[in-house]
């Protein structure tokens, strides 16, 4: 179905809506103080639109007014060790790469702080954070006393703020007005020839070719391609320096500077146009698949009386519960080893997260990790605590 919206990647109005999902939680890692409220919380429908000029994907029926970023989001994986060792190889590359010793960085949407605090370590750096979630006294760092935070959204006020790196992870997925955010920031660096400008969001390309409905969520209303996030960037005055995909193929990294009038530079790993239309094409099959075999197994467990754990409890966990809508009477517990998330609801469905210790008394005989990339961490902890059950990754 075609729509009149234009792409806020590249201004076309070439947008075709190939799928559509019904009253998700406008959050997923804003946690609740009870069930009560965590059922009320407020929801809204999906309609996600390829641009077929650019590739950018969108959600065209996204509101950022209810948007509701404050310190009860809680993203932080830093828990994990597989996730920490990823973060300490990124920030030790671009320390290396760019010689960033006594320099400055700034990192819009910084979250809880842990990889400004890991960029300012390793380099003897200075930082600044912008994160309308970032929790004060919170971050544990030798970098502390040389980082600022500001609790708030990034926009021309912070234009002041100069980095010899500045720094993006998983925010621009949450950003509807895509363009222009990152020509925002490019105003930010002005002339500053020698910053290096570096991104890192969802590759949408694995969603959908493995028909993860798990990883489209109301908060990410925009989703990105290698050949779209390039081109993208490239529109914005931006040179690419490095294009790639990391934490097993799952993120997309960008590394930039301002373009200096030369040919553009273009990478084996960007797709073409027709190769991303051929996955959107099939992606609601591959969907529907996927859908239908988890309805499958939950009934099976439902019918066989068993129990079933999911690990990890934020935005896949979410739109994983949301969109499959296991019937009540299901016997499964959610549980996370994030200490911050214990004991809160979980938006739109209600279910209470649990630690990970609980499951010793639980013994359930399906745990889900909701990432595959965490399923040998998990397992060893299972295996601590004398439990064999079923490991079946989404």
């Amino acid at each position: 179905m075609q729509t009149e919206k234009k792409c806020q990647s590249c201004g076309k109005h070439d947008i075709s809506i190939f799928y559509e999902a019904q009253q998700l939680p406008i959050h997923s890692c804003l946690l609740l103080s009870s069930r009560e409220e965590a059922l009320r919380f407020p929801r809204r429908n999906i309609a996600l639109g390829f641009c077929q000029a650019c590739g950018f994907i969108s959600n065209v029926i996204f509101d950022p007014e209810v948007m509701r970023y404050s310190a009860g989001y809680e993203e932080q994986q830093s828990f994990s060790p597989r996730f920490n060792l990823f973060a300490a190889k990124l920030a030790a590359h671009l320390v290396d790469r760019y010689e960033l010793h006594n320099k400055g960085v700034v990192e819009i949407g910084c979250g809880k702080g842990d990889f400004l605090a890991l960029l300012c370590d390793l380099g003897n750096n200075r930082g600044t954070g912008i994160d309308p979630s970032y929790v004060p006294g919170r971050l544990e760092s030798p970098a502390a006393d040389r980082i600022t935070f500001v609790c708030d959204f990034f926009s021309e006020r912070y234009w002041n703020l100069e980095g010899d790196l500045v720094c993006c992870r998983h925010t621009l997925e949450h950003i509807d007005r895509t363009r222009d955010f990152v020509e925002n920031v490019r105003r930010g660096v002005r002339d500053r020839a020698h910053t290096v400008i570096f991104f890192e969001v969802p590759d949408v390309t694995r969603v959908l070719r493995e028909g993860a409905f798990w990883d489209i969520y109301y908060e990410h209303c925009s989703y990105f391609s290698l050949g779209s996030l390039a081109r993208l960037f490239r529109s914005c005055g931006f040179e690419v320096l490095d294009l790639a995909r990391g934490f097993d193929d799952q993120y997309l990294l960008l590394e930039a500077r301002l373009a200096n009038g030369g040919p553009a530079a273009r990478f084996m790993a960007e797709e073409e146009l027709e190769q991303e239309t051929k996955d959107v094409t099939t992606f609601g099959e591959k969907y529907r698949a996927t859908l239908e075999e988890w309805k499958r197994r939950f009934a099976l467990l439902r019918e066989r009386g068993q129990r079933a754990a999911i690990w990890g409890s934020s935005s896949k966990c979410v739109a994983f519960l949301s969109t499959l809508q296991i019937p009540e009477g299901t016997d499964y517990v959610v549980v996370d080893i994030n200490p911050h998330r214990h004991g809160k609801y979980l938006p739109g469905v209600g279910k209470q997260i649990m630690p990970p210790e609980i499951l010793r008394e639980y013994q359930p005989h399906l745990v889900i990790p909701m990432n595959p990339i965490y399923s040998d961490e998990i397992r060893q902890d299972l295996d601590r605590m004398d439990l064999k059950p079923d490991l079946r990754a989404v």
